[in-house]
């Protein structure tokens, strides 16, 4: 442990589903952005149920080993049981952080989460987090943190239709380690790209409303590749049953990439922005209807690399500047208005998105506000 520096802790999903760079990327930019503001920073995972598998324990050495984490990473499973260091040694250094900072709520280790003082809840699923809890009685494993910050950045607003389960929700924005994104000089050899999972869970219906996938998002946009000139090309987590959906995507354009290749490991995935024209984010449709500001943390990764982005609006523009470099839409006329938009000023969208990343993303800022809003100086 650091004689010098504070400790912090970040908890989240990195090798417990192996093979999905992007959800790695969104845990190691904390580690990185506080890194990158003078903390020691330690990295746990909770792993429940069985001891983790062969390739779960390579994936996450593989990370802690590529990120010069050895030493301050460690995989909790069951019983008590540790990989990387010592329970002894995590609940040590535990004892001496002045922060944790837990994505989803992932961290069940009770140990470990009660000897930190200053324990912030970051949910990264605003609505669904939210609306799980009220209204299905699911445990979010909001108690025990201290804080609460919520990437869904209306949440709790009075205009928001979200329940904000009585907590008062911190905003902040997905931060980007932008030393470890660095804007890509070369010619995109890729198309528009996006990537992401066409069903993760359930939907979820609540006074009225029907917050569902990305699913249903892309049915109201399937028209977009034929309305343009441009390629589409998306690497989306589809079951084969979905055969109706895969066809008709297919029929319409869009050219579908299997993500395990593309997006295996924090590399690949990487390689595959920076390798991207432009992205075309399309958000799950329970983010649009809850109209609580949610950015996607895949999206800030595209921006740092100088790749413009079209996304799907969800009152983010109410707060992140639009129009140049970062362009929203509603609907598939106003995304095909948008596409036409970068490609007729290609380099300058291009150079705007890296701006916002700075402005806006950057893990440092991000990072330091948060900290600032939770006491920790």
């Amino acid at each position: 442990m650091s004689a010098t520096r504070p400790v912090a802790f970040v908890s989240g999903m990195v090798a417990g589903v192996p093979g999905q760079g992007g959800a790695t990327w969104a845990v190691l930019q904390y580690v990185l952005g506080l890194r990158e503001l003078g903390f020691d920073v330690y990295l746990v995972e909770s792993i429940e149920g069985t001891m983790p598998s062969p390739e779960v324990l390579r994936y996450f050495d593989d990370v802690r080993t590529r990120f010069g984490l050895e030493g301050r990473a460690a995989l909790l499973g069951p019983g008590g049981s540790a990989h990387g260091l010592p329970r002894s040694r995590v609940r040590e250094a535990a004892r001496g952080a002045v922060v944790l900072f837990d994505l989803a709520g992932s961290l069940r280790a009770p140990d470990i989460l009660e000897a930190v003082p200053v324990r912030v809840y970051v949910d990264v699923d605003p609505g669904f987090t939210q609306l799980w809890q009220a209204c299905q009685g699911i445990d979010m494993r909001l108690e025990g943190h201290t804080h609460f910050a919520t990437v869904g950045r209306d949440i709790g607003d009075p205009g928001c239709g979200v329940p904000d389960l009585g907590r008062s929700w911190i905003p902040t924005l997905p931060p980007v380690a932008l030393d470890a994104w660095p804007v890509c000089r070369d010619k995109p050899q890729r198309a528009w790209t996006t990537l992401g999972n066409w069903r993760a869970y359930g939907s979820i219906e609540h006074d009225g409303h029907h917050y569902g996938q990305k699913a249903h998002a892309f049915r109201k946009l399937i028209d977009l590749p034929s309305l343009t000139a441009d390629r589409f090309q998306v690497a989306l987590a589809i079951h084969p049953d979905e055969a109706r959906d895969l066809e008709a995507l297919r029929r319409h354009g869009w050219q579908l990439i299997p993500p395990g290749e593309v997006a295996g490991t924090p590399s690949r995935y990487g390689a595959f922005v920076g390798d991207s024209y432009a992205e075309i984010g399309i958000a799950k449709s329970g983010y649009v209807e809850a109209d609580c500001g949610w950015f996607s943390d895949r999206s800030a990764c595209y921006l740092a690399s100088g790749r413009p982005v079209v996304a799907q609006e969800t009152g983010f523009g109410r707060r992140l500047p639009t129009g140049l470099g970062l362009l929203a839409f509603a609907t598939v006329e106003e995304a095909r208005s948008a596409v036409e938009a970068v490609r007729r000023d290609y380099r300058r969208h291009a150079r705007a998105a890296r701006e916002i990343a700075e402005s806006h993303f950057d893990a440092r800022l991000v990072l330091a506000r948060l900290l600032s809003a939770v006491g920790v100086a």
